[in-house]
């Protein structure tokens, strides 16, 4: 079945565009849901207009989400979670816990369905990709640490320093009073 794009659709086409689809999905989802319509003669000939539409409010839409990209691009989200020696989780790091932190931490709403990622199941530092509309897709960087250890993207050794460093100047000051 040929069906023309009302809305761009993620790994089919751009809206304005005429594709051929397998029955069921262009009856059964597509059209329903409101993306596309049969690619009649009287629908081929709004497919222009149709697509100026669609350029124009997809360059809008980058334009608001262009800060909403930086700012995930910047993040860095850190998971504890229990691993084996070999450094396999015994769970897993899924689309919804990467979703739920980033709501935590900079109190954007992002699906599930928009993090490109499969289930982290090794320590260490992973990258994602964020679909927010079919041109903007920033990546940010996950790290994954064995549950109890310190977390790898805090400093751990100039901590420990400061208050060693420090113990010795206060030993040292009342010595020098007495």
């Amino acid at each position: 079945m040929k069906v023309l794009l009302i809305k761009d659709v993620y790994k089919l086409g751009r809206a304005g565009d005429v594709k051929k689809v397998a029955d069921g999905y262009g009856r059964n989802f597509l059209i329903p849901q409101g993306m596309a319509i049969l690619a009649t003669e009287g629908a081929l000939k709004q497919a222009e207009r149709i697509r100026q539409k669609a350029t124009e409010a997809r360059a809008l839409l980058n334009e608001e989400m262009g800060v909403v990209a930086e700012a995930l691009s910047k993040l860095q989200l850190s998971f504890g979670a229990r691993a084996g020696e070999t450094g396999k989780l015994y769970g897993s790091i899924t689309s919804q816990d990467v979703a739920d932190q980033i709501q935590k931490k900079i109190g954007i709403t992002i699906k599930r369905q928009q993090i490109e990622m499969q289930p982290l199941r090794t320590l260490g530092e992973h990258v994602i990709r964020v679909r927010l509309t079919m041109d903007l897709i920033p990546e940010l960087k996950v790290t994954v640490f064995r549950e109890g250890e310190a977390e790898p993207s805090l400093p751990v050794e100039p901590e420990a320093a400061a208050p060693a460093e420090a113990a010795p100047a206060e030993e040292a000051a009342p010595a020098e009073e007495a």
